[in-house]
């Protein structure tokens, strides 16, 4: 069976027992805590948590998800994977234990022809908690599953929580054994490597509290409403219907693994090492398509470091393997073609996906070899200190800094004769993990500061917002917070949040800085809004200070928006989704949007892009932005479902987070978008848009921006007074600047060198001078001084070694001149072979000279430069240098 099919029944089972099917979540993760979502129930989590509540009652998925740290195992077990698709079924409040299990069992132990799996339920084993005896009852008493095979284990392998306080509950397992030749016998408890699991089902039951683990932490007590979350891994099931060792031999993944022996010659199944390799180019290069697919770029931080990390081990196993030539496109080809059955935009957005990987894969390869350099450097190093084992924090540092994995390192430092401090190295890795992980477990706390704002969505619902149609009205002051915490009332001079029941205010979001303006309510009160967030889903918070009186819960309130800010806001906003589709008729379908900032009269829009847009087809995009603006398009807003947005041919961007209902904002015959911001109503609106420029702002992801109307119009009115000084100075037309400008930078240009050609002359004229001059000095010829100030580093050296040059060879001689530029005092000293045959050495006359001047200095025995701070100590540094040679003599 076809991982298609598996995931077809799975949803199409549910689906018929009152589930609602809810389509894949991004694997961006909408939560602050994650970078990708790990599970299946990630999405789901609000509704768990009692942030909002749940649209049904039943709920099914089959969710992509992402999960690396174990990545240095995948390929050497048959359980680890970077890429996995979760299917769940869920309950808020209405089957539970029995429901579960009884689901569990029919849909794994039907027969095919009946839409189930067909799994011999001689083969199924259960493992349930300790303490758990209603469970084993029911699998036992109602399923019918022998007490044999139903064991119980503790809470480590059968029990769940968020990691935080909130709902837990115990869990079973269901494991398929695959038989003796895959180890001893005597169930999941024994051998979970033979027992495999492939269904886990949550019973969330209770609340817990803190605690300092996984298993230690306290039972508050039994939950109101009890719910069920379920997990099933695809790919394990896939892994035993299809008959297969391992996960990597299923259709998704043995598909990736024969192109890669196609390009490279090794076959699978040839030996150990090798299989590894193919098995990670498999199971990375999937989920670097999937990863892409759903808007990650590669980058130095957060979920781009996940992609750019997963995609070179790849790459770097596909050398190791033998490929000496870009490999990426053709293994990408053959991911999207078998996921794209089960997911299609891969197919629609595979030039996307296309470009954003070929681009990674060049700079890798440029990477690498920076990092064999630098390897190399590091080899070098340790030989010549008589050394043989390469130092971890090298390791680390090539690993860190440039991408290096530890076990090409590891390779290449072999060839060399050398070994490598691994234990230094892996204590490095550990201690950054630490750190990660403390951040992470830090930022887990954020939900505790949120249930303030969780209690007024539960008395007073959902704020209503109002400012599509209005930017002032009525409201009621249902919540307040002063610094954080509820409050009955807040005074003058009070930073305060309020929740209204209803609110013209746009909470920033979609890219769109958020409303300012006042609150007013009928007791004289005040308030000030300067922001406006939704901490949580459906409640919207002004957060301000009360300028006047007292604001109390319950009050009868009027809200007003800054209509002007709004109005700026909005024609950015509208420009924004203009820029958007005249980048990507340009650019093509790559230019897909990575994020927006729309702030009054100014807006920056990011995209994808490999490399800078050359500067004629920004400008083309600017003409086209604002031909349309001459149009005079209407711009309009429908809510519709997404299905029949997506039919519409509504742009997305990705990341974001869409309900069932979406919102479609059109202009006119030239854009339509899935948007929740505020817009104008007509394109001639707008005046006029002018792209400033754009840049890099990360590996395959530009940054355009740009002003919007009257900001737009004082920014060409002050390059048109520019314009108009330069015509006057140069004395030509507008279009004439280039040319004459160039020309006079030209002249400029050689007058500099001229310049610069006749002070080097008039320096090295003063050489012959200097030279017979020279002091004697203990038998050795001293040719020191100041020569005119200004004269630069470079044409100092070179008299200093002319005049050395000029002093026969076979005497003893020393040069130290200095000068002064833009008020700071230099030297440079040289010294013949003559002299440092007596023991002088011009690095340690430098030094002696530069500390003399309040600098400092240094170089090689024959010659060195150094500098200081007090120009007027010049004379003394000057003796000082003549007693070290007299010294020497």
């Amino acid at each position: 069976m076809e991982s298609a099919e598996i995931r077809r029944r799975w949803l199409s089972f549910f689906e018929e027992r009152g589930h609602t099917v809810v389509p894949s979540a991004s694997l961006i993760a909408d939560d602050p805590t994650l970078l990708l979502v790990p599970a299946g129930m990630v999405p789901f989590k609000p509704y768990f948590l009692g942030e909002v509540k749940p649209p049904a009652p039943r709920a099914t998925s089959v969710q992509k998800c992402v999960r690396t740290p174990d990545i240095e195992e995948v390929g050497k077990t048959t359980r680890h994977g970077t890429f996995f698709q979760m299917c769940g079924n869920f309950s808020f409040g209405d089957y539970f234990k029995e429901g579960a299990i009884k689901y569990a069992w029919e849909l794994l132990t039907s027969s095919q022809e009946d839409g189930g799996y067909g799994l011999d339920p001689e083969k199924l084993w259960i493992t349930v908690y300790l303490d758990d005896d209603e469970a084993e009852r029911i699998w036992h008493e109602v399923v019918g599953v022998p007490k044999e095979r139903i064991q119980r284990l503790g809470k480590k392998e059968n029990y769940w929580s968020m990691g935080v306080p909130g709902p837990c509950g115990p869990c079973s397992e269901i494991n398929y054994d695959r038989g003796p030749e895959f180890g001893i016998e005597g169930g999941p408890a024994v051998n979970d490597e033979r027992y495999v699991e492939i269904w886990n089902l949550v019973f969330m039951q209770y609340e817990r509290g803190a605690g300092t683990s996984k298993e230690d932490f306290e039972i508050l007590g039994e939950l109101p409403s009890k719910n069920i979350d379920t997990g099933l891994g695809l790919e394990r099931l896939a892994m035993i219907l299809q008959g297969v060792q391992n996960m990597y031999e299923t259709d998704t993944l043995r598909v990736v693994i024969d192109k890669a022996t196609d390009l490279t010659g090794v076959a699978y199944g040839a030996g150990h090492d090798t299989d590894v390799s193919l098995r990670v180019v498999a199971d990375h290069i999937r989920t670097s398509v999937m990863l892409i697919g759903d808007g990650v770029t590669p980058g130095n931080e957060g979920r781009g470091y996940v992609l750019r990390r997963i995609m070179r081990r790849a790459i770097r196993n596909m050398r190791l393997l033998g490929a000496t030539d870009p490999v990426v496109a053709d293994l990408i080809d053959v991911v999207i073609k078998t996921m794209g059955q089960q997911y299609p935009e891969l197919l629609q957005d595979r030039k996307r996906i296309e470009t954003v990987a070929l681009a990674e894969e060049a700079a890798f390869l440029k990477t690498l070899k920076a990092g064999t350099n630098i390897l190399d450097t590091a080899v070098t190093e340790t030989k010549a200190g008589g050394g043989t084992v390469l130092s971890g924090d090298k390791a680390f540092l090539l690993h860190d800094t440039w991408g290096f994995p530890i076990d090409l390192t590891l390779e290449m430092a072999a060839e060399q004769g050398l070994s490598v401090d691994e234990t230094g190295f892996r204590r490095l890795m550990k201690e950054q993990r630490e750190r990660a992980k403390a951040d992470a477990q830090a930022k887990k706390h954020g939900h505790a500061d949120l249930s303030a704002y969780r209690e007024v969505a539960d008395s007073s619902g959902s704020t209503v917002f109002t400012g599509y149609t209005n930017t002032q009205g009525e409201s009621s002051v249902v919540g307040l917070l002063v610094d954080g915490v509820s409050a009955p009332a807040a005074h003058e001079g009070d930073e305060v949040e309020v929740v209204l029941d209803r609110t013209p205010f746009y909470a920033e979001g979609g890219g769109q800085l958020a409303d300012m303006g006042r609150i007013k309510t009928d007791t004289g009160a005040v308030i000030e809004v300067r922001d406006v967030q939704q901490p949580v889903p459906g409640v919207t918070v002004h957060k301000g200070s009360v300028q006047v009186g007292e604001i109390t819960v319950g009050s009868p309130a009027y809200a007003s928006i800054d209509v002007t800010r709004r109005r700026a806001i909005a024609r950015a906003h509208s420009a924004t989704h203009l820029t958007h589709q005249a980048l990507r008729d340009a650019l093509g379908p790559t230019a897909a949007q990575a994020g927006s900032e729309n702030s009054p009269g100014r807006f920056r829009f990011d995209f994808g892009s490999p490399t800078a847009v050359p500067g004629t087809v920004l400008t083309d995009v600017e003409q086209k932005i604002n031909e349309v603006l001459s149009r005079e398009l209407d711009v309009t807003a429908e809510v519709m479902s997404m299905d029949d947005a997506k039919k519409q041919g509504a742009i997305a961007e990705f990341g974001e987070k869409y309900g069932d209902r979406v919102r479609v904002v059109t202009i006119g015959d030239f854009s339509k978008e899935l948007c929740g911001g505020t817009h104008v109503h007509n394109t001639a609106q707008l005046g006029l848009v002018k792209l400033l420029g754009e840049s890099s702002i990360g590996s395959g992801v530009r940054r355009v921006e740009a002003l919007v109307g009257v900001d737009a119009y004082n920014f060409l009115a002050r390059e048109h007074t520019v314009v108009s000084q330069l015509t006057e100075l140069v004395k030509g037309r507008p279009e004439e600047l280039p040319e004459k400008i160039s020309g006079v930078l030209a002249k400029l240009k050689d007058a500099e060198k001229q310049i610069e050609q006749f002070r080097a002359e008039k320096v090295l004229q003063a050489a012959a001078g200097l030279a017979e001059g020279a002091k004697n000095v203990g038998g050795i010829a001293l040719a020191s001084g100041q020569v005119p100030d200004g004269t630069s580093a470079d044409d100092l050296r070179k008299l200093v070694l002319d005049v050395r040059g000029r002093i026969p060879s076979d005497r003893p001689a020393v040069v130290a001149l200095f000068t002064v530029t833009n008020g700071r005092p230099l030297t440079v000293i040289a010294t013949n072979e003559a002299a440092r045959e007596r023991g002088i050495k011009a690095g340690d006359l430098v030094r002696t000279a530069a500390k003399t001047l309040g600098g400092g200095g240094g170089g090689k025995p024959d010659v060195a430069q150094g500098g200081g701070q007090n120009a007027a100590a010049v004379p003394e540094a000057i003796e000082a240098v003549e007693r070290l040679v007299a010294q020497a003599g």
